[in-house]
């Protein structure tokens, strides 16, 4: 198998995503004024609907570290003002 069909069976594999709902009792992301990303109810539908593993925010670490800089080179980059992207830095403390 080449590097091509290894992606794209890695991509297929987590192809089914959730409602992208914000609001009322069921939702799974979190507006930008509560900070952005998904709830903790998100992950875990997405998790077993994709057999992935999300994780919640990081204090701190390389994980952390990389996120904070992927995410600041979005809002760096982006034509727009990018609100969820900066909900995102604040609540991953960036």
């Amino acid at each position: 198998m080449n590097r091509k069909d290894h992606i794209r069976q890695a991509m297929d594999k987590h192809d089914k995503p959730i409602a992208k709902t914000t609001v009322g009792k069921g939702k799974n992301y979190q507006s930008v004024a509560e900070g952005a990303g998904m709830t903790a109810k998100g992950r875990a539908e997405y998790n077993a609907k994709n057999g992935s593993h999300l994780q919640a925010p990081q204090a701190k670490g390389s994980r952390h570290d990389s996120f904070c800089a992927r995410m600041e080179g979005v809002v760096a980059h982006s034509k727009g003002d990018a609100p969820r992207a900066k909900a995102s830095l604040k609540r991953w403390h960036c």
